[in-house]
């Protein structure tokens, strides 16, 4: 330890292998290794589920050198500013980038692989206490959520002039979540027009307690937290643009029928340090092996086999960019996301 006095040579050969060890044991490592990598990921709520158990996976996968994990569930939009200021190399979302994003990431220069990795039903949810309100339509979501309801629309009734005349308790994502931006974008016609006097969270355990400790209660979020707590919910069913009243399952997000709040969910890779960074590399080869048995555990959906194959082949290749422009599409189904997600692999230029 060169700086500190010692009286003698022999009480500087005998104190400083045990500064060295005590200090290694202050820092949490052992003498002759070096502190274990970190990542870093944050962005979607919606996706967290499926990453924490990709985490979980990796970590009891026999590796020799498992780096650390610090997950957040911020937000995609939180998720996709510290992405593309190029603070971490992963980003959870459950949309495709804005962009607004896209412009930051190319003035900081973070290039990245865009990968589809399950698909979601946005759930609409009540206590089951409530009787009434079984499914909704568009236009019914329209008039209780879009700014023009702040303020005025306040109690059932003047939803639909069938239901009770009792105050509405209303539960949501906050404006940094990703499925605030599609539900507005889908319901409101733009993800900036939604009304604010309601209970908002990033944090879709939250919005679940919200809705099962008031009977009064109606609130979104991702299709997995509904799954977790059935028992405690009661799903609404939409009325699709056929006219079909439809409850979110598997089934029915498979089958194209529960529209249009279906919606793609990805993970965005910093290419830079998948090319560099050896533990990240396999921690991401493990997850896209393993990534439909982590979807279906995480109650999502799950893409088919022969898609996961490319989604493996985009990141095995490098194909840089987003496939879809900056845009925030709505209402798509399973085969129309998977045509835009891989219309990349037609060029090489970044869309």
């Amino acid at each position: 330890m060169r700086g500190i006095p010692f009286v003698s040579m022999g009480l500087k050969q005998a104190v400083r292998p045990a500064l060295a060890i005590g200090l290694g044991l202050v820092l949490g490592v052992q003498p002759s290794q070096s502190a274990p990598e970190t990542i870093q990921i944050s962005g979607s709520s919606t996706v967290y589920p499926i990453t924490k158990a990709a985490i979980r996976g990796f970590k009891s996968s026999g590796k020799t050198a498992v780096p650390n994990f610090v997950l957040r569930e911020t937000g995609s939009s939180a998720g996709f500013r510290q992405f593309c200021s190029g603070n971490i190399p992963l980003a959870n979302a459950s949309r495709p980038i804005s962009s607004r994003e896209l412009k930051r990431c190319e003035q900081n220069g973070v290039r990245f692989i865009e990968l589809p990795i399950a698909f979601d039903a946005i759930t609409v949810v009540v206590n089951p206490s409530n009787t009434w309100s079984r499914s909704l339509t568009i236009k019914e979501l329209n008039r209780l959520w879009s700014q023009n309801a702040q303020g005025r629309i306040n109690r059932w009734n003047q939803v639909n002039l069938d239901y009770p005349d009792s105050p509405i308790k209303l539960c949501g994502p906050g404006k940094d979540s990703g499925t605030y931006d599609v539900f507005n974008k889908t319901v409101n016609g733009s993800k900036k027009n939604s009304r604010t006097d309601y209970l908002a969270s990033e944090n879709d355990n939250d919005l679940v307690k919200c809705v099962t400790q008031n009977k009064l209660a109606l609130a979104y979020f991702g299709y997995a937290y509904y799954k977790n707590n059935a028992r405690k919910l009661q799903a609404v069913s939409i009325v699709n643009p056929k006219g079909v009243p439809v409850t979110p399952s598997v089934n029915t997000v498979q089958k194209e029928k529960y529209q249009p709040l279906s919606r793609p969910l990805f993970l965005y890779v910093n290419d830079q340090a998948l090319r560099k960074n050896k533990p990240f590399r396999q921690f991401l080869r493990y997850y896209l092996r393993n990534v439909s048995s982590l979807v279906k555990q995480s109650n999502y959906i799950p893409l088919p086999d022969s898609t996961y194959r490319l989604v493996d082949s985009k990141l095995y290749r490098h194909v840089l960019g987003t496939s879809f422009g900056g845009d925030l599409p709505v209402g798509l189904t399973i085969g129309q996301a998977i045509d835009r997600s891989f219309d990349q692999h037609k060029t090489v230029y970044h869309r």
